[in-house]
Order: C-alpha cells, then structure tokens, then sequence
C-alpha cells in the first residue's frame, strides 16, 4: 500500500470533508481517505497498481474541491 496526501481548498465545512472522502473513496483501489478541514489536506492509502495520483487528483476536482 502506498500514501500520498494531497492540498484541497475549497473546503470550508463537514459537509465538504465528507464530500472529499466519499470522492476518495470510491475510487477502486484506494482503501481509506482522510480529510484534516483544518489543514486543508486529504490522506489517502491506495493500491499503487489499481489507482494512480492523477486519478485522485480528478475525483477531488470532480467533486468540485481545487487540488493545490
């Protein structure tokens, strides 16, 4: 398993962490997604041979948050 942590902005509520995770999270290969509001940021552990960095960056902006 592989971490990365990626810059959200954007978020400026629960509703928005939980948005950012549930985004995350339904990636197939990703196992947990963290998001710290205060800090802006988004913890993520994935399978490096199903999900790539690209396609986490995609489903955060999808979800309508900026990655930094």
């Amino acid at each position: 398993m592989a971490e990365a942590t990626l810059q959200v902005a954007g978020m400026s509520c629960n509703h928005c962490k939980m948005s950012v995770e549930k985004a995350l999270q339904g990636l197939t290969g990703v196992s947990t997604a963290v998001v710290d509001l205060a800090a802006g940021t988004a913890r993520i552990t994935y399978d490096a041979a199903e999900v790539n960095l690209e396609a986490m960056k995609k489903a955060v902006t999808d979800a309508g948050y900026e990655v930094k």
